[in-house]
């Protein structure tokens, strides 16, 4: 009887373009191009540049040329450390997608490490670029949808490690040892703590950044010959046992007969914490459809699933850090009441001080609901108090930009556009949507994405 981590294996280097539905292979595409361009945004966000500054510490690239980091033209970096920052980079302004039922940012980790394996070990075509992208979505979001207790480590790199060696065992028709010697390694590697969310420290993307990197030196090791943990899933001190506090393997076998984990991903429309979203959506309806505004607003409740008061329930605080501020709905929703959005422009030092908005966040609280269900997101409700006594309220049933509320064509194109400007990338928009349209036509998918990209 093989283990689960053989099970993932031969899942994973049985994916072939020709057998993928039409439908799997346009999200592939369409997230993939998401997540390069809120990368490109990212080399603008806070801690990048010191990030970017400590991996050109690390050494220079080798004879295999290295790779190349988004929206730093002409950069090229060890490969592990392109992964690095690119990864930083795509999830630092939380508005990379995300797999709500996993509650694991799968592109963040596995679109940076097949992008720097590429670089180093290519050319590879668009065709197998983007199934090995769907590899690794299935392992990562296959590995948190397993879990049945509350998120106690950072899943999204804990997870995401084993997805990025997934996809690059696919890309590179690895074998079937070297690769569960590989998901061995990863085991080794994993890591990623929920304190850093608590506090609302930078770490939470240096993480993903890390688990992106280690999964290229997991995949070296283990070319190079080294044997590595087999039980590496399911073994007693194996992934699932190790990081998660119950989970249901069937989960995570069954699901690898389903649709592919890629068409579950759900797009941020805003560059904040996915738990703020239903909120934030909430919040807008309450101002166009009952007229709440910052002036006859006495409070706002937003009563949600536990996952929500814990992952965006902290109070608004003086002097903010951009990665407190993200995740805190207070702040969040003094900058809706105030401005009607949120973009990504809304954590500087300007508005993150504003007396303005910190005196409408003093207003809004998240309540538990007590949903019993340990990753929901919705159902949820958000009620607004106001000066006269009277009380009007919205229900969420649905988070904007999930597979049941999908970004249309044009808003997916509006958000890429806005991110390539917010990186200086703006003039690179039409050729970068243009070639994600025809991107498994390629026949060197990397380097055509950089051409579009870069110039």
């Amino acid at each position: 009887m093989p283990n689960a981590a053989e099970i993932l294996v031969d899942h994973v280097l049985s994916l072939r373009w020709a057998d993928l539905p039409v439908r799997t292979r346009t999200m592939a595409a369409t997230f993939l191009h998401d997540s390069l361009c809120v990368g490109v945004a990212g080399a603008r966000a806070a801690h990048a540049d010191d990030v970017l500054k400590a991996a050109r510490l690390w050494g220079e690239p080798g004879a295999d040329g290295g790779g190349r980091v988004l929206g730093r033209p002409g950069l090229r970096l060890p490969a592990p450390n392109a992964a690095f920052v690119n990864a930083f980079q795509i999830h630092s302004q939380e508005f990379d997608c995300v797999h709500e039922p996993a509650v694991v940012h799968p592109l963040a980790t596995v679109a940076s490490a097949l992008l720097a394996e590429a670089d180093r070990s290519g050319p590879y075509d668009g065709e197998r670029l983007l199934t090995a992208l769907v590899a690794g979505v299935d392992i990562a979001a296959g590995l948190g949808v397993a879990v049945t207790t509350p998120l106690k480590f950072f899943r999204p790199a804990t997870a995401g490690i084993f997805g990025c060696v997934a996809a690059i065992a696919n890309l590179r028709g690895l074998s079937r040892d070297v690769t569960l010697n590989a998901f061995g390694y990863a085991l080794a590697y994993a890591s990623g703590t929920m304190q850093a969310h608590v506090e609302g420290k930078p770490t939470l993307p240096l993480q993903i950044a890390g688990a992106a990197r280690s999964a290229l030196q997991a995949i070296d090791l283990a070319m190079a010959g080294l044997p590595g943990p087999l039980g590496s899933i399911d073994g007693p001190f194996g992934y699932l046992s190790l990081f998660e506090t119950g989970y249901d393997i069937d989960r995570l076998l069954d699901g690898l007969k389903g649709r592919h984990r890629i068409e579950e991903v759900s797009w941020k429309p805003f560059p904040t914490g996915r738990a703020a979203h239903g909120a934030i959506v909430a919040t807008q309806m309450l101002m166009r459809e009952h007229g709440v505004n910052a002036i006859n607003l006495k409070k706002l409740t937003y009563r949600a699933p536990p996952l929500i008061a814990r992952l965006v329930g902290r109070p608004a605080q003086a002097e903010m850090a951009p990665a407190y501020a993200r995740l805190c709905f207070a702040y969040l929703g003094g900058v809706v009441l105030s401005r009607g959005t949120v973009g990504l422009a809304d954590f500087g030092p300007e508005r993150l001080n504003d007396p303005d908005i910190a005196d409408i966040a003093k207003r809004i609280v998240v309540e538990d609901d007590g949903n019993p269900d340990p990753a929901a997101f919705v159902p949820a409700r958000a009620i607004a108090t106001l000066v006269d006594g009277s009380k009007v309220s919205v229900d969420v049933t649905a988070q904007f930009g999930a597979p049941s509320w999908p970004l249309s064509r044009m808003e997916h194109l509006e958000k890429a556009s806005r991110c390539l400007e917010f990186g200086g990338a703006g003039g690179r928009h039409e050729a970068v949507a243009m070639l994600f349209d025809r991107l498994a036509h390629e026949k060197d998918a990397a380097n055509a994405i950089w051409a579009a990209l870069e110039g």
